[in-house]
């Protein structure tokens, strides 16, 4: 409240880039970003609590530049690679899936920033030694989300040692893997275009929604709160507060008008009931948030990406029928 003036608006250029160097906020949008977030909060709380002078902007960018380098310089497969018990949840249901769309006749493709010695390894643990066989196209350090936009980097196919080979990519063959290209050449290599393609992301924007909106994929993603949201929505305390607060919100509309004391009063004893009722709906899911689709009666920035989607609980992988 103290930074920005209350808690109901903060002033657009803040949050956007359109007037001058760039937004004050950033929006934090996929699951790399609780990493981040989590030791932004905890350096922050260490400066805060020891009584430590420091500039925000600072810590921020040392934050960043620390989990950019965790990715670049490729620790974070290092430490993946070298446990992967701790780090990978394995089941049989991964196996199962893939075998089933694959003999279903489904075409599967694999796209993914990692290199392939990271992802070999990993599919490895999870699906098992076969697990190539099942995926027609397979791309590893795609440079996501330059890959959906850039239409300059072409495929390279990588040798079983990992070393790049220099012939022209004219096919994308299954057995091979490729590293880099761009989707306007996958889309023109492979023909899988429009609706038959059902693409699974964890970007809501540049992974599900500008596919959806720009190429006519169904795109999907996996949200693991949903499934308690679901629930929650369902429960007959969340379905009768509901509908009393919107009865609330009618009775409120129709009395506005009356200005006598008895009616300003009933008024009052509504509106107070409401906020009652709209702080118990909001406590059922998040008592600091409230819903992920919602911010009182207004839908989040993550309501209208989300409908763009289909959104599940279940394994994550692409496929085109």
């Amino acid at each position: 409240m103290e930074l920005y003036q209350g808690t109901h608006h903060i002033p657009l250029h803040q949050v956007s880039g359109f007037y001058g160097k760039g937004p004050a906020f950033k929006q934090y949008m996929d699951i790399f970003s609780l990493p981040e977030m989590t030791l932004l909060a905890l350096a922050n709380d260490f400066f805060i609590s020891n009584d430590i002078d420091y500039d925000p902007v600072h810590l921020y960018k040392d934050v960043t530049d620390a989990i950019r380098d965790v990715h670049v310089k490729g620790f974070m497969y290092k430490w993946i690679m070298s446990d992967l018990e701790k780090y990978i949840l394995r089941g049989d249901e991964t196996h199962a899936v893939l075998h089933r769309l694959a003999s279903q006749g489904k075409k599967l493709f694999l796209i993914t920033n990692s290199p392939f010695s990271f992802v070999d390894k990993g599919m490895k643990y999870m699906v098992g030694k076969d697990w190539r066989d099942f995926f027609d196209v397979v791309i590893v350090q795609a440079d996501k989300p330059n890959f959906f936009n850039d239409c300059i980097k072409p495929f390279r196919r990588v040798a079983g040692n990992g070393d790049l080979k220099w012939d022209r990519i004219s096919k994308l063959e299954k057995g091979q893997v490729y590293k880099q290209g761009n989707l306007f050449d996958f889309l023109r290599l492979t023909g899988w275009r429009g609706s038959k393609v059902l693409y699974f992301g964890d970007h809501l924007y540049s992974d599900l929604a500008d596919l959806m909106l720009r190429h006519g994929w169904r795109t999907a993603a996996i949200v693991p709160e949903l499934e308690t949201e679901t629930k929650i929505v369902n429960t007959e305390q969340y379905s009768q507060s509901l509908t009393w607060m919107q009865a609330l919100t009618g009775l409120l509309e129709r009395m506005q008008n009356f200005r006598d004391p008895e009616s300003q009063q009933i008024l009052q004893d509504w509106m107070r009931e409401r906020q009652e009722l709209r702080a118990v709906t909001k406590n059922l899911f998040n008592p600091q948030f409230g819903s992920i689709f919602r911010t009182c009666h207004n839908p989040t920035y993550f309501s209208p990406a989300a409908s763009a989607v289909s959104l599940i609980s279940t394994w994550p992988l692409s496929a085109a029928s």
